[in-house]
């Protein structure tokens, strides 16, 4: 299975990804906990590097399935949340703020705009999933704002992605000499698979719900 054709496809297939991510970060804390002191250390500033990769490459590939659910079925914008107008028109509208087009310019957007609800969502704008291999609250806030995702249950958690995982996990990468407490170890391994969960779950839900829709 590739193409997310169902509401039972596109769930599959989260689930798929999610497993082997979530096996991987248990298995690596699995050996944290046999590790010696020494060797916990090391591995513990791996657990970090990982969670935050697979938080990334979830967040990316879980948005990218839900929306290519949607692009399959070709609806017509105007049957759509007004969330993919906006979708379908802002990297055009970023190009025009950056080339600082002229007055014919914004003119054909705004004509674009107001002619685009008979044509048909069928293909999904890989620049509006760009984690910017740097996905922080505010990156992935906006993530789901492309989706139609509610960050209500995600805003308690803004802490952990911005501090906890990511900034620990730049200076890692970076180098420097980050040290990771054996007590990070269940927050850590534990938060980031709820947070893979939870973002699955809201996609699956809009999904099945057709919140999506301009009327579901």
């Amino acid at each position: 299975m590739s193409k997310p054709y169902s509401e039972a496809d596109l769930s599959q297939l989260l689930t798929d990804d999610r497993t082997w991510r979530i096996r991987e970060i248990s298995d690596l804390k699995g050996a944290i906990c046999r590790a010696d002191a020494v060797s916990q250390r090391v591995l513990l500033r791996g657990l970090v590097a990982i969670c935050y990769a697979h938080w990334e490459g979830y967040v990316r590939n879980a948005s990218t399935k839900f929306l290519e659910h949607i692009a399959l079925r070709k609806f017509k914008y105007d049957q759509l949340e007004r969330q993919f107008t906006r979708n379908r028109f802002l990297p055009r509208l970023a190009n025009l703020v950056a080339t600082k087009g002229g007055f014919a310019e914004r003119c054909e957007l705004v004509d674009a705009i107001l002619d685009c609800g008979a044509k048909r969502f069928s293909r999904v704008n890989a620049d509006l999933i760009n984690t910017k291999s740097n996905l922080n609250y505010e990156v992935f806030s906006d993530i789901c704002n492309v989706c139609g995702v509610s960050m209500d249950g995600f805003s308690v958690h803004e802490t952990f992605i911005d501090i906890l995982l990511l900034k620990r996990r730049n200076s890692i990468a970076h180098g420097e000499d980050t040290f990771i407490a054996i007590d990070d170890l269940d927050e850590v391994a534990a938060t980031t698979i709820e947070l893979m969960r939870q973002f699955s779950h809201a996609l699956e839900n809009q999904a099945c719900a057709r919140t999506f829709l301009s009327t579901p």
